[in-house]
């Protein structure tokens, strides 16, 4: 159950303290502003009144990211440095940050400055403030990445799928900016891929199972530093990330219309080749509707999986 805050009722954070926020922060190859990042969340964190603990997770720099963190680690009490040995990408650093997260809510978001990250406690506010609601995303105003004349068309349309799929509107997909309940979100951690796309896994996982999501309106500044995202291979894993996040929880909704489609297509056929040439089917007319039953068999096996998955 949540309970509202009053940022009035709360004195400094003691580190023993368990906090009731836990920030995910995933650094790559950040040493020119990571420390003007945690500086900026940490100040925001501070005067909110919410107790809070900022997870800085190195993902294997090959900079100094590590060494800058380290450095300042004494100035920020509330922030505790990991370190992995191999970089493991964006999804396994929230996913195994979130896992380690102390607190009730736990916040996403990036190390390169685009992310107005001072509005976190505001966020953090609203998701309190409302029990009906499991997740706060920060959903983007503009689009200031790479290769701007690709993305802006190709997340579009990555949207439009989803949206379809899971009968929601979904103003932005792939944020990473975002505030969600701890509790509803560890049973879905284990699902989050490695990449990029585990914002849209997160996203997915709670529309799929009727945990209600929010959007906020926020402003996304270009970026500092190089961008790890890559147009061609990163779009085609949101895809597949979309269809299979969709399918492990619904797979009717993917399987079935082609499977219905298919079977239409196969009938319509049929009935055409009996008026042109009675007691005669075509191979082709046969194949169209085996597929068409097959996949269908498949949709109807894959349902009643997920619906014996959920009941054990």
């Amino acid at each position: 159950m949540s309970h509202t805050h009053d940022p009035g009722e709360r004195g400094p954070e003691r580190p023993e303290e368990r906090p009731r926020v836990t920030i995910v922060l995933p650094c790559y190859n950040e040493e020119n502003h990571v420390v003007d990042e945690v500086k900026r969340i940490c100040a925001a964190m501070d005067q909110s009144g919410w107790t809070y603990e900022l997870l800085a997770v190195d993902d294997a720099s090959t900079d100094g990211t590590l060494e800058r963190l380290r450095d300042v680690q004494n100035l920020y009490p509330r922030m505790r440095v990991i370190a992995f040995g191999h970089n493991g990408g964006a999804g396994t650093v929230r996913r195994i940050g979130s896992r380690r997260a102390r607190g009730e809510y736990v916040v996403w978001t990036d190390a390169d400055m685009s992310y107005p990250n001072e509005r976190i406690p505001e966020l953090v506010n609203m998701l309190d403030a409302d029990p009906e609601t499991d997740q706060i995303v920060g959903a983007r105003t503009t689009e200031t990445g790479t290769h701007k004349a690709l993305r802006v068309p190709a997340k579009w349309m990555i949207r439009k799928i989803a949206e379809g799929l899971t009968r929601t509107r979904i103003p932005d997909l792939n944020s990473g900016l975002r505030v969600f309940r701890s509790d509803i979100a560890r049973p879905y951690l284990r699902l989050l891929p490695p990449g990029f796309s585990c914002v849209t896994t997160i996203t997915l996982a709670f529309l799929s199972n009727q945990h209600p999501v929010r959007y906020v309106p926020i402003d996304y500044a270009k970026r500092a530093g190089l961008s790890k995202f890559h147009f061609v291979s990163d779009a085609y894993r949101y895809i597949l990330q979309v269809l299979r996040m969709v399918m492990y929880f619904h797979p009717l909704k993917v399987l079935m219309p082609p499977a219905l489609t298919l079977l239409g297509i196969g009938i319509g056929k049929f009935v055409f080749d009996q008026v042109r040439n009675p007691l005669y089917m075509p191979n082709n007319t046969v194949m169209i509707l085996m597929t068409g039953l097959i996949i269908a068999a498949m949709a109807l096996l894959a349902d009643l999986i997920v619906r014996s998955r959920e009941h054990s």
